[in-house]
């Protein structure tokens, strides 16, 4: 499909309001873009005051149906109603295969209600995806900020990095710099596991048994990465440089875990953080943040990480 998808997440959260008002504030041409949705859903958050305006426009879209009925709209509720709407949301973008996807957040807690056990969308889409082994990643952009998750979302006592795990993430990081991002000589940093990058082992040894040798593997094979240092220094002078609009040292930050990665860029680039899944063939963008269902349905949603999302989903696919 020559076209952009633009999921509208679970019905019960923001997805729909940010996707309404950021399409009317973007006014991209429509016949570039396909909305894997629902009617009912796009009728119910354009009764919002502020989306009274969107709906006329966004009839001129493409709109792929999902089943699901009005009387199962309940805005802030987890439902595996919503939760099935999500998963058959992705599992029809997959058969499309369009130029990008763009995903509003759903609830994982809804995906396991309606029986789907997985951890996040991302997961999703690696399953009805990938081939030859494909490995889908999680990278937060925001403009030349960016940090890549080694793990994504998984308990903090369940996380296991090895070596092989490393070399294979960074190794498909390369490739995807230079293809998407076009970017020949990427420059990494890597974040060391423990406090302090484990101060030569009194603080962990997972420095010195794992990323250490990883890191000289890598640097044999010609990748311009560090040696792990603590992420504190590291993201104190991307701050900086973010803040002052300057280029980064590096092109991206590798974290070892979720919040290690996320704190600092939510905190420094806020709404204009996107999620953005790389490894697969497709490039797939999100918000940066999740449903919100303590504001869903009244009309206070921000759109302005969905705005990125479509701006670097189509920017991406070019």
């Amino acid at each position: 499909m020559d076209k952009i998808a633009i999921l509208t997440g679970d019905p019960n959260g923001i997805g729909a309001e940010i996707t309404l008002k950021a399409l009317n504030i973007l006014n991209f041409p429509a016949d570039k873009i396909v909305l894997i949705s629902n009617n009912e859903v796009l009728k119910y958050y354009n009764e919002i005051p502020s989306c009274r305006q969107c709906y006329t426009e966004i009839n001129n879209y493409e709109v792929i149906e999902i089943p699901y009925k009005k009387s199962d709209i309940k805005p802030g509720e987890v439902t595996a109603q919503a939760g099935e709407f999500s998963f058959q949301s992705l599992k029809k973008v997959c058969e499309l295969k369009p130029k990008a996807i763009i995903t509003a957040p759903v609830a994982k807690n809804s995906l396991n209600l309606a029986g789907y056990k997985f951890n996040g969308q991302t997961e999703v889409l690696q399953k009805y995806l990938s081939h030859d082994n494909q490995l889908a990643e999680m990278l937060f952009v925001a403009n030349n900020f960016r940090v890549l998750l080694l793990t994504r979302h998984c308990a903090l006592k369940e996380i296991n990095i090895t070596k092989e795990m490393v070399i294979k993430k960074v190794e498909n990081l390369v490739q995807t710099f230079k293809t998407v991002f076009k970017i020949k000589k990427p420059k990494f940093a890597l974040c060391g596991f423990n406090p302090h990058a484990g101060e030569d082992g009194i603080l962990g040894k997972e420095e010195i048994e794992i990323l250490i040798p990883a890191v000289n593997y890598l640097r044999s094979e010609g990748i311009d990465i560090t040696y792990p240092k603590p992420s504190d220094t590291l993201f104190i002078n991307a701050s900086k440089n973010y803040y002052n609009n300057q280029k980064d040292t590096y092109d991206c930050y590798i974290a070892c875990y979720h919040d290690q990665g996320l704190i600092p860029i939510k905190t420094i680039a806020g709404d204009k953080t996107v999620n953005t899944t790389i490894g697969l063939d497709i490039i797939r963008t999100s918000p940066g943040h999740g449903t919100a269902f303590d504001i869903a349905g009244k009309n206070t949603a921000n759109p302005e990480s969905m705005i990125e999302a479509i701006k670097l989903a189509i920017e991406l696919s070019k």
